[in-house]
């Protein structure tokens, strides 16, 4: 099959990969010389709501602007008489109390925003006010030198491409048992595609010897017998942990959880209200990517989640809270410093809120500042968020 044809059958190689897309400006090596943690990111999309997750039990307004979705302190866990978690956390309660789960209130972007999308971009993107147009992992993903066919992989149907948005080397799929060359089973076409390429310039020949790079990786990873609850989330951290497990060169990866956007029915401490329901499925999930991993993998790994903005401090008529500003992040691994709540939080009286939401009193890129330069190697941060100083809470323990 001369070059002409194949192309013509597999419109390309990065087209012809079934549930998977490749970075269209790839590396050409396939090794690293990486030696920092395995980054987890997990988007939780929507707005979630940091105030239900790690209540501010201690704060009068807490109450008073949530009424009927307000925790009562009774039924919070790891309740420390100021913050305390929300009850269906309680799959990751054994990590906090081994100090490997921490939280970091009152987190968020500097420019407040309600518009899901031009906050979830300018979260991803990370360099407000500059001329980059990056995905912050991309940058990440670069200055760690890695450049392995499965350096950066972003996992499920979300696939969070602008975060990962760059010239670094990566790859989003569904799974990693749907990473396939189209009409590969019909037909030799990843042979093919090595003699076809094998005399290509370079840049021409990137893309393909970049898409056999992955499907040979791939093909090395061994299956999992681990049991994971039913969900998207549980799927793709299973997927994450056989990357790991298989040291695949996975440097970080992006998974997306969403349905975090409750402008109704958000719900008290009570199974089958949505919030205890969708905090419920990421506990367990994120528990049982734990147990995979063991406690010896888990050293070298690093969970943090991140979100476009938070809620509004006070509930609304549909027992439900709309967008608004300061959050919370959950921080999970083995150099995480953890047990508690960091935060220089702000207060909910009125006069403490800005328009009525909770304020940002840490920019949300220094606490993965931190993590970057302590748990992953990096040196300044210039490079991956301008302008930005690591966070200086002591959140994780220097590698």
């Amino acid at each position: 099959m001369n070059r002409r044809a194949l192309l013509a059958a597999g419109a390309g190689a990065c087209a012809g990969l079934a549930s998977a897309t490749l970075s269209t400006k790839l590396a050409y090596a396939a090794g690293t010389d990486y030696r920092g943690d395995t980054l987890v990111v997990i988007s939780l999309r929507g707005g979630f709501d940091g105030m239900s997750a790690i209540a501010p039990i201690g704060d009068p307004g807490y109450v008073k602007a949530r009424p009927t979705i307000a925790l009562p302190t009774s039924t919070v866990i790891a309740g420390d008489g100021t913050f305390g978690l929300h009850p269906a956390l309680a799959p990751l309660l054994p990590q906090w109390k081994a100090g490997k789960l921490a939280a970091v209130h009152a987190v968020g972007q500097a420019n407040p925003t309600r518009s899901h999308f031009a906050a979830m971009e300018a979260m991803e993107n990370a360099a407000p006010g500059t001329s980059i147009r990056s995905g912050w992992l991309d940058r990440t993903l670069g200055l760690t030198g890695a450049t392995g066919p499965l350096a950066g992989v972003s996992l499920g149907k979300a696939m969070p491409a602008r975060i990962f948005a760059g010239p670094a080397a990566d790859i989003s799929m569904n799974t990693v048992d749907d990473v396939k060359l189209a009409g590969d089973g019909k037909r030799p076409m990843a042979a093919a595609l090595r003699a076809m390429y094998a005399d290509a310039p370079a840049h021409l020949a990137a893309p393909a010897q970049a898409a056999d790079r992955a499907l040979a990786a791939v093909a090395k990873i061994a299956p999992s017998t681990a049991e994971y609850p039913a969900t998207e989330l549980a799927t793709a951290l299973r997927d994450v942990a056989r990357l790991i497990k298989a040291k695949a060169g996975l440097v970080t990866a992006a998974v997306d959880c969403g349905d975090w956007d409750m402008h109704e029915g958000l719900g008290n401490a009570v199974k089958g209200q949505r919030m205890h329901d969708n905090l419920t499925e990421f506990a367990q999930s994120v528990a049982a990517f734990v147990a995979d991993l063991g406690d010896e993998t888990m050293k070298n790994v690093t969970v943090l989640t991140i979100s476009e903005f938070g809620r509004r401090v006070a509930e609304n008529g549909s027992h439900g809270a709309d967008h608004g500003h300061g959050n919370a992040m959950l921080l999970l691994g083995g150099g995480v410093r953890g047990g508690k709540v960091y935060s220089q939080w702000p207060g909910l009286a009125p006069a403490d809120l800005v328009a009525g939401d909770l304020a940002v009193t840490t920019d949300y890129r220094s606490v993965i500042g931190e993590v970057l330069q302590k748990r992953c190697g990096l040196g300044s941060l210039s490079e991956v968020f301008p302008g930005v100083k690591p966070s200086s809470f002591g959140l994780v323990a220097a590698r």
